[in-house]
């Protein structure tokens, strides 16, 4: 689970992520990047729109996000940034390998994990 402390929680953030920062995609996500300040430490937001599914299959996707991203706090810039990861419709029906492998895949494409790392989850 995320702590309180890495959660992206402010509409304003997303917007700064969304908008300003480098994107870097897959077929089920897309990674969206930008550096701030040090004064907070790295955030984790997460869209997961409709277009995913239902109720169930949208909360499922995003504690699967959620999961796999608390995994991966320990290679991100621990300086400051905001990490948005938007859910693509075909996420709904991924399984967890399948999402840990795209987290990942974006997350090198992004430079923030080596090639040779990758974080169990």
């Amino acid at each position: 689970m995320l702590s309180a402390e890495h959660r992206l929680r402010l509409k304003d953030d997303f917007t700064v992520a969304l908008k300003h920062g480098t994107r870097a995609g897959t077929r089920r996500l897309v990674l969206h990047w930008t550096a701030t300040d040090r004064a907070h430490p790295t955030r984790v937001g997460f869209v997961v729109s409709k277009a995913v599914g239902n109720s169930v299959v949208r909360h499922r996707t995003q504690r699967r996000l959620r999961h796999l991203a608390s995994a991966r706090l320990t290679v991100l810039p621990p300086e400051g940034g905001l990490l948005v990861v938007r859910a693509l419709p075909a996420a709904g029906d991924a399984t967890s390998a399948e999402l840990a492998a795209d987290v990942d895949k974006g997350l090198r494409r992004l430079g923030l994990l080596p090639v040779e790392a990758t974080a169990r989850a």
